[in-house]
């Protein structure tokens, strides 16, 4: 880990602390691109009432609408805590080809942010989750899906 690393590593860990100030979460994260920060983000899941508002998926929004793009091919994010599998979803998604992390999962489950359920339940058949899933399909389900692969000028991603 080079020198330039650590001081990014540091920043997303400062933010965390800042948020737990703010009264968010312990949670802080950053995207670099060509040494430059692109989007920050903090844990606002209880600032905003909203379980998807943590500091990857903030920062994630924030990088993609500072460079005005859904992709974050060429860049790093780093994060004060080991993503989440929500997180890691859309780091995928975003295409982030790097993540550095400071806290393990063990760490944040130690402080009472446990997601090794989540992890465990998205790697079983839907039958044996604790959610009930259930697959019904209706007329003209695929409709959408039809028009997508048809649409000439659609934006892949």
């Amino acid at each position: 880990m080079s020198a330039t690393d650590t001081s990014f590593l540091k920043q997303a860990v400062q933010l965390a602390t800042r948020s737990v100030a703010q009264g968010g979460g312990p949670f802080g994260a950053l995207i670099v691109k060509n040494n430059n920060i692109i989007g920050r983000g903090n844990n606002q899941v209880t600032i905003n009432n909203d379980p998807t508002a943590h500091a990857e998926i903030n920062a994630i929004r924030d990088a993609c609408k500072n460079i005005k793009s859904f992709t974050l091919e060429t860049c790093t994010l780093y994060t004060s805590c080991e993503p989440c599998p929500m997180c890691m979803s859309a780091i995928y998604w975003a295409r982030i080809n790097r993540v550095v992390f400071a806290a393990t999962e063990q760490e944040a489950a130690n402080a009472g942010f446990d997601d090794a359920i989540i992890a465990r339940e998205l790697c079983i058949p839907y039958e044996q989750r604790s959610i009930l899933i259930e697959h019904l399909t209706c007329h003209e389900h695929d409709q959408c899906f039809i028009e997508w692969s048809n649409k000439p000028d659609k934006t892949e991603y």
